[in-house]
């Protein structure tokens, strides 16, 4: 039976806290399963979660802050270690591809041991990418370009971030990821959405609440909350509820398994 299920293994910013898992969100749309960003501890709250190892079709990864990419590593260890058997692709910025390779062949996480095969593609702009029946589409977004602007002439990188539209015959989702500014959005919300999972830490929310009143979006999900907002949360509600109604969103927790086709 297809399943429209969100798991949100870790929903915590970069910086470092006691007990707040970064980035990591599992999305079950039909047939398909999709993880979206590896930070740790990834590969300990996947094995808590109880689910199958061969659960993972795809892995995105929407830039190389280690808050997003930091669990890969021991994700892939534990992959072989529970003899995952299907095959699995994993997406990311094309810096990072030929790194990471190496990185795993650094640590002995050879292509011979794994009883499966892994095949890396570069994300690019605009250009979907079709599972099963999901239709996921990255977007550019400005969140490195204070970087590459300060560092491009030492590091020549392409310094690429990604946000993500997700549609499926059922539902449209919109997946930030960490973004330099709101209208880095725009391209999920040419349509209306059923649901936004948004991060706080490198928008104001006050700014970012005005970007998003008004839109056509069924149910925001605010993810990334910097530790201050955290430990104000409900002064951050009221300051969203002067933009946004009550009922149209909410903050995830780490852990939460959200029902995409009853609660969004």
């Amino acid at each position: 039976m297809d399943k429209n299920i969100l798991k949100c293994f870790g929903v915590g910013d970069g910086w470092p806290t006691n007990g707040l898992r970064h980035s990591s969100y599992m999305y079950q749309v039909g047939r398909s399963t999709l993880l979206i960003d590896c930070g740790e501890p990834i590969s300990g709250s996947f094995r808590a979660s109880g689910f199958n190892y061969d659960l993972i079709d795809r892995i995105f990864i929407s830039h190389f802050h280690f808050d997003h990419v930091g669990g890969f590593f021991m994700l892939m260890q534990g992959f072989w270690l529970q003899q995952r058997q299907k095959d699995l692709v994993v997406h990311m910025p094309e810096d990072g591809i030929e790194p990471i390779r190496q990185m795993l062949n650094t640590g002995c996480i050879f292509d011979e041991l794994m009883s499966f095969r892994t095949r890396y593609e570069p994300l690019r702009h605009a250009t979907p990418v079709i599972s099963d029946s999901v239709r996921l589409t990255p977007f550019l977004t400005t969140h490195l370009n204070a970087f590459k602007k300060a560092f491009s002439s030492k590091y020549p990188l392409k310094y690429e971030a990604y946000c993500f539209l997700m549609e499926s015959d059922k539902l449209r989702i919109g997946h930030s990821a960490d973004i330099g500014s709101p209208e880095d959005l725009d391209p999920l919300l040419t349509k209306p959405l059923d649901l936004l999972v948004c991060e706080l830490a490198h928008v104001r929310p006050e700014i970012l609440a005005q970007y998003l009143k008004g839109k056509k979006i069924k149910k925001i999900l605010f993810v990334h909350l910097p530790t201050k907002l955290q430990e104000r949360l409900e002064e951050t509600r009221a300051l969203l509820e002067k933009y946004l109604a009550p009922e149209q969103f909410d903050f995830a927790h780490n852990g939460e398994e959200i029902n995409l086709t009853t609660e969004v």
